[in-house]
């Protein structure tokens, strides 16, 4: 059963790839602009690689990297193809070459799709790797003096300076930890050793936050030490007073951060694919409808194209089927030479 056919007359046909010739460029452009974004994300996810637990993220960048590339050689291609079809004779030489080409392109096409899907469907997996990324990075805030971590302390002071935030969740995540390192603790001070000995692990644990996370649009100095004492300071009272910190976890600042990057990036990616869908819409029917032509004296023919000559799942199980034929006999080839592997050897 042939899929949306359509009457193709000369004067169509040329119109159809003059116009395709020209919007083919702008998928190459537009899949220049798919690989730049690309770069972007990677770049700003890699800039923050230190408050991420693992690289799952990473996936998306790369794939908008791939089809980007993959792109500018789809569609430089598809000009090539629109030329030709302006000359009857020329034209056949791509017969060979179509079949393949259509296969390699719907893959990369849907692998966009798939990476438009992947930029809004990954929060959770970011969320995750955040929240342990940030839970190590405040946990080695103080080694400043271990290889591997002495830029801790700054990259999370800078961090949580440019984007207003403080702690994990919130800057209470910094009362949990010993953040201040023990070369700068007096040890000989009764008030550090009572802190030390009043918990199990040994740490001097207290309720204040690194400067950085001072808020500079508070008109009061900055409170950072004994948060939780109304005592220690006047006119204070901390479960009704606006804390002159920041207020705002890191892990929620970061999360709203990229997801906006990547949610704006999918829709014009989004835009990109239905751009690159219509090119080899398109192209398909231009093939089609100068496939009719050859042989003929007339080239000036009405002729039909389609979209496609089987039905949906035919036209896929005649791709699929050289693949799952060339994994069966490899298969079968594995596991002839693993049983002549494992035969014992004659006497």
């Amino acid at each position: 059963m042939v899929v949306m056919k359509m009457k193709f007359p000369f004067q169509k046909r040329v119109k159809l790839a003059q116009g395709l010739w020209l919007l083919s460029w702008c998928a190459t452009v537009a899949g220049a602009t798919t690989f730049t974004l690309g770069c972007i994300l990677k770049t700003e996810l890699r800039r923050r690689a230190e408050v991420m637990d693992n690289q799952d993220i990473h996936i998306v960048p790369n794939t908008l990297m791939i089809v980007g590339l993959a792109s500018l050689g789809i569609n430089y291609f598809a000009s090539k193809i629109c030329q030709d079809a302006l000359d009857a004779g020329r034209f056949p030489r791509w017969k060979n070459f179509l079949k393949p080409y259509f296969a390699v392109s719907c893959f990369f096409t849907v692998l966009m799709l798939l990476g438009v899907i992947m930029s809004y469907a990954m929060k959770g997996s970011l969320e995750s790797s955040l929240k342990a990324g940030l839970r190590n990075g405040i946990r080695f805030y103080k080694d400043t003096d271990t290889p591997g971590r002495c830029f801790q302390k700054q990259n999370i002071d800078r961090l949580q300076m440019e984007f207003q935030c403080c702690g994990n969740n919130d800057f209470r995540d910094w009362f949990e930890v010993q953040w201040i390192s023990n070369r700068y603790l007096d040890f000989s001070s009764k008030e550090v050793k009572d802190r030390i000995k009043s918990n199990v692990d040994g740490r001097y644990l207290v309720d204040g936050v690194p400067f950085s996370c001072c808020n500079p649009s508070s008109p009061r100095p900055c409170i950072q030490y004994q948060l939780t004492n109304n005592s220690a300071h006047y006119n204070y009272e901390y479960q009704t007073e606006e804390l002159n910190i920041h207020l705002r976890g890191c892990r929620e600042a970061l999360l709203q951060y990229y997801m906006g990057l990547m949610n704006t990036i999918g829709a014009g990616v989004l835009s990109i694919f239905l751009l690159q869908g219509s090119v080899l819409v398109s192209l398909r029917f231009l093939q089609t409808a100068m496939e009719a032509v050859a042989g003929k004296e007339n080239t000036e023919i009405e002729t039909e194209g389609y979209l496609l000559e089987k039905s949906v799942k035919d036209t896929v199980m005649e791709y699929l089927d050289p693949v799952l034929k060339f994994l069966l006999l490899k298969n079968q080839v594995e596991e002839g030479a693993s049983t002549s592997a494992a035969a014992p050897a004659p006497p």
